[in-house]
């Protein structure tokens, strides 16, 4: 293997390499093509093999094949990993992002710039989990019913960008999340009982994390205070919190100091009448042992998607 700074500029332009250029067309499903060769190219220009990449970037041989082949995106923490190991000074990782935003809708781009900023998200959901949390399989189910006419390579690039957002609380600094679920979110099933199990066990799992914590606003404890989900970003560094709400379609971002103090207002009341952390965590077992038992059947929701990107 050469040296880790072997690697220079010309990782810039493929052709270096003497290997054909995938384009990344106007259409996105070219994203996750063009991210795996690149990443080839890079270890086969620094003599590597793919256990010694692992290694570096602290993944398996799967997945770095998975992501050499263009079956995966990957996360921004193996992007940042290449930059390392191949002392490319961030290029692996503006490129990732480059590509990830490119499979969001042009009006959604900005909430994800501010999720990757955000020291702090509180986000609140009466329609679906959100997009930061999802699963596979659920963001799947999700897309394939809100856009039907849609091939396959379109959903998978729409479900790569979402899966790359769960890279903002994998970083060694995340950001601090704290999230609030309508109990109706948690019993309608996305996709299939397995596609809602498997995504309710991931919920369980992210709420050990010590950065994280979830919430639920149970049926029986009233009229919430919101009747539709909006998100609270507060920045790194200096700048002001920011509104973040949508309807199919459009968004708004409301960094006013009235339109930011309302919300949190609503957001404050919320996090007052949901059950504690200890207690919902405790709910969401019990949704899943439901689901995964198929009892009390009647309780659990079946519908269309509402707003698609949170």
């Amino acid at each position: 293997m050469r040296a880790k700074g072997a690697l220079n500029s010309a990782l810039m332009f493929p052709s270096a390499f003497g290997k054909p250029v995938v384009r990344v067309s106007e259409g996105t499903q070219d994203g996750p093509e063009y991210y795996g060769r690149e990443v080839l190219y890079a270890r086969e220009h620094a003599g590597a093999t793919q256990t010694e990449l692992a290694e570096a970037t602290g993944y398996k041989v799967p997945y770095v094949s998975k992501v050499e082949n263009g079956h995966t995106l990957g996360s921004e923490l193996f992007a940042e990993g290449c930059d390392r190991f191949f002392n490319t000074s961030g290029y692996f990782l503006r490129l990732h992002r480059r590509i990830s935003d490119a499979g969001h809708p042009e009006w959604f781009v900005p909430y994800v710039k501010l999720e990757r900023q955000a020291r702090l998200i509180e986000g609140y959901s009466n329609t679906l989990i959100m997009g930061i949390l999802q699963t596979p399989a659920y963001a799947e189910s999700v897309f394939r019913s809100a856009y039907p006419r849609e091939n396959d390579s379109e959903i998978k690039a729409r479900v790569e960008s979402r899966l790359t957002r769960h890279g903002v609380i994998e970083r060694a600094d995340p950001p601090r999340l704290w999230v609030i679920l309508h109990e109706a979110v948690l019993r309608m099933i996305v996709g299939s009982r397995e596609t809602m199990g498997e995504q309710l066990e991931r919920l369980l799992e992210e709420a050990r994390r010590p950065t994280t914590t979830i919430q639920v606003f149970p049926n029986g404890f009233g009229t919430p205070a919101a009747h539709l989900p909006f998100v609270l970003l507060a920045p790194r560094g200096e700048g002001p919190t920011v509104l973040y709400e949508e309807i199919r379609h459009h968004s708004r971002v409301d960094d006013s100091v009235s339109a930011v103090a309302e919300a949190q207002d609503v957001y404050n009341r919320l996090r007052a009448g949901a059950m504690p952390p200890e207690q919902s965590t405790a709910l969401i077992r019990d949704i899943l042992k439901e689901i995964t038992s198929h009892e009390n059947s009647h309780r659990l929701l079946s519908r269309d998607m509402g707003e698609v990107e949170l």
